[in-house]
């Protein structure tokens, strides 16, 4: 493995152990201390941690932190079918530790954050399909080739996640990213909706790529060098 892709996929495993350790960590805490956080407080904490972690690693991976977008960067053409994997498994396992870390902190939490729906799993399904469609739209349209990077992308990713999670956040968890509901989903055997949260999401990052494809016509979907030579160009 080159060391350039070497760090790509450990700023993978960090990004997303941040995204885990602290999103999911605000759900626990809220739980433990009677509901301090809040809901808008645990929405802002994962808006605010993908800011963060988009400001800090976009530029050496793209801060992806979501099998769900990486594959619509794949179905974007934006990049490389051989990184995809190990980005996926990279998010996988730093989520992983997220999880764990908490376990060994909050030993008695029964869920530690896992994504449970309130109602049944079609409407589940069809929150979360619709969540991650926006999503992927706009990283899609604010990105340039697979990267998300800049103090202004990270600002506009996360406060989309943040208003997400703040509407839907109560009824499915607002996840749209399979690591963020797989590894606590593992880590304490809630099982029952996992592949709620592993099918949409990705479903709807695909249908993203078709809307901004759409809507931005050819710059929006072509290899990583054509895509930004095309955006370049148009500055």
């Amino acid at each position: 493995m080159m060391r350039g892709e070497f760090r790509k996929l450990s700023a993978e495993v960090f990004g997303t152990f941040a995204l885990v350790f602290a999103g999911t960590g605000a759900i626990v805490i809220n739980d433990v201390s009677g509901g301090a956080v809040t809901h808008v407080g645990i929405a802002l904490t994962f808006g605010m941690i993908m800011m963060a972690m988009i400001s800090a690693l976009g530029r050496v991976s793209g801060a992806h932190l979501n099998p769900a977008v990486t594959i619509g960067f794949f179905a974007a053409r934006r990049m490389e079918g051989r990184m995809v994997v190990p980005y996926v498994a990279s998010q996988i396992f730093g989520a992983f530790l997220g999880s764990m870390v908490l376990r060994v902190m909050f030993s008695n939490h029964p869920t530690l954050g896992a994504t449970i729906p309130v109602g049944g799993a079609l409407q589940a399904f069809s929150l979360e399909f619709l969540l991650a469609t926006i999503l992927m739209f706009v990283i899609l349209s604010v990105s340039v080739g697979s990267k998300e990077q800049g103090g202004l992308v990270g600002i506009v990713v996360g406060s989309v996640v943040a208003l997400e999670a703040l509407f839907a956040g109560p009824i499915t968890g607002a996840s749209m990213n399979p690591a963020r509901s797989v590894a606590p989903a593992v880590v304490t055997g809630c099982f029952e909706y996992l592949w709620v949260y592993l099918t949409a999401p990705v479903a709807g990052a695909l249908a993203g790529v078709a809307v901004c494809s759409l809507v931005h016509g050819p710059a929006c979907c072509l290899s990583p060098r054509k895509s930004e030579q095309i955006i370049e160009s148009a500055h």
